[in-house]
C-alpha cells in the first residue's frame, strides 16, 4: 500500500485480550490507500446495489442519510499490524441496502469511486456485521478516511473496508479484488493470520 503516514507507537495494556496475533495497538489512525484520496461531493455522490442479474437500486446521499443510522463502536485491524481499538462511525447498516434485494448469490465486490475493488462473502456483510458509514468520531469522514462514505467490516481486515465506496455488486462467482490478486489473502481474517494467500 502506499501513501503511509507513520509516527505512532504501539501499546496493548487493557486491550491486550482483543489484540489479535501479530498486531499492535495505536490511538492515532493511520492512512494508507493505493493511490490519491478522490473527492466526491455529496451532492453528486450516489450508492448503488446491483444483483446478478443486473437489476440495481440507487441512493443518493440525501436518501442514505434518511434511512435509520446507527452507532457501531468496533476495533478495527490493519494488515499493515496496527489495531485501533474503539472506534465510534455513524452510519447505515448493510442489511437496510440489501433488505429489499431478491439475489442467488453468495459473495459481493465493492467498487470504489477510485477505480479500488474487494470482495467479500455476502454472509460476513449482513446480520449486523457491516456498514457504509460517513461519520467518524463525531465529524464527518474526511477524503483521506474514505469520506464521503466508506464500507466498516470490523471483524476482517481493514482493507476489506472499502474506502470511498460506490456500488456493492452481487456475484454469483467469488471475484477477488485488487489486493486479493496482488497476493493478499482472499478472505482477511486477523484472528487467523490471513494476510497473504499462502495463510491459513
Amino acid at each position: 500500500m502506499g501513501n503511509f503516514s507513520p509516527g505512532f507507537q504501539g501499546r496493548t495494556h487493557r486491550f491486550e485480550d482483543r489484540l489479535p496475533p501479530g498486531q499492535y495497538s495505536t490511538e492515532s489512525f493511520p492512512v494508507l490507500s493505493v493511490g490519491p484520496s478522490p473527492h466526491v461531493p455529496t451532492e453528486t455522490w450516489s450508492f448503488t446495489v446491483t444483483s446478478e442479474d443486473g437489476q440495481s437500486r440507487v441512493w443518493t446521499w440525501a436518501d442514505m442519510m434518511a434511512l435509520p443510522q446507527e452507532e457501531p463502536t468496533v476495533d478495527i485491524h490493519c494488515v499493515t499490524r496496527w489495531s485501533k481499538f474503539d472506534t465510534t462511525w455513524r452510519g447505515v447498516s448493510l442489511d437496510v441496502f440489501l433488505d429489499e434485494v431478491e439475489t442467488a448469490a453468495d459473495f459481493v465486490v465493492a467498487e470504489s469511486y477510485d477505480g479500488y475493488t474487494t470482495n467479500l462473502p455476502l454472509e460476513d456483510i449482513i446480520d449486523g456485521k457491516a456498514w457504509l458509514a460517513h461519520t467518524y468520531d463525531g465529524s464527518p469522514l474526511s477524503p483521506e478516511h474514505g469520506g464521503p462514505a466508506r464500507l466498516v467490516v470490523p471483524h476482517l481486515y481493514f482493507w476489506k473496508s472499502a474506502k470511498w465506496v460506490r456500488t456493492l455488486r452481487l456475484t454469483l462467482e467469488d471475484e477477488p479484488g485488487f489486493w486479493e490478486t496482488a497476493g493478499y489473502h482472499n478472505y482477511g481474517d486477523p484472528w487467523r493470520e490471513q494476510r497473504h494467500w499462502g495463510d491459513q
